[in-house]
């Protein structure tokens, strides 16, 4: 089956289906983002899939093409400090709600990534693995993946010594020596870097 005949299953019965996924809940910098897309019935768009298993150069051509080709879509965020508040995962099923209301239109089910579903007044249906299963999970993943490594890139400028353009926020060698040398940006998620302060602690 492919991905656009998965949705077409579900259309059968909920003719408005809508994908949704997240990006950003593993960094230790950085908004959580969140994207919803609504296709029509006949929308194929070749070489969509988990935004994971995509260059960063075919995920950014595949962007152009979904937000021409949906019939709706919206990307949103929660911030740090929601992130801070709430935690990551309720961060990211508030940016997931968000998106999906502020759509333009009421779908008929939301597909969502994963195994949880945000809290929403429609009819959802979580699926594990959805970003290789659905397209318009798919095109969500890929939408809210770009979006948040755009903004990343922007971040990069204005907090240049954390070098946010090599490694997205994400923790790799290179962050953890920024953050050892420079400390945390305002950007940075504090509840992300304790176990890391308090390993360096003991050692």
């Amino acid at each position: 089956m492919t991905l656009a005949e998965f949705d077409n299953e579900y259309r059968k019965t909920y003719p408005i289906v809508c994908g949704v996924d997240e990006a950003g809940r593993g960094p230790l910098a950085g908004d959580v983002y969140a994207a919803a897309v609504v296709f029509s019935p006949d929308t194929v768009i070749e070489g969509i899939n988990d935004s994971k298993k995509l260059t960063e150069k075919k995920r950014e051509k595949l962007f152009d093409e979904i937000i021409e080709k949906a019939l709706y879509y919206s990307i949103k965020t929660a911030t740090v400090e929601e992130i801070e508040s709430i935690n990551i995962l309720n961060s990211a099923m508030l940016a997931m709600k968000r998106a999906v209301e502020s759509l333009g239109v009421k779908p008929d089910i939301v597909l969502v990534d994963g195994n949880k579903t945000p809290d929403i007044d429609i009819p959802a249906q979580s699926v594990v693995g959805g970003d290789a299963k659905s397209q318009a999970i798919a095109a969500a993943s890929i939408l809210a993946k770009v979006s948040r490594d755009r903004r990343m890139l922007e971040l990069a400028e204005e907090y240049p010594q954390w070098q946010f353009e090599r490694h997205k926020g994400y923790g790799t060698k290179l962050h953890y020596e920024m953050i050892d040398k420079f400390g945390e940006s305002p950007i940075h998620r504090p509840s992300f870097l304790k176990k890391y302060y308090e390993k360096k602690n003991k050692s």
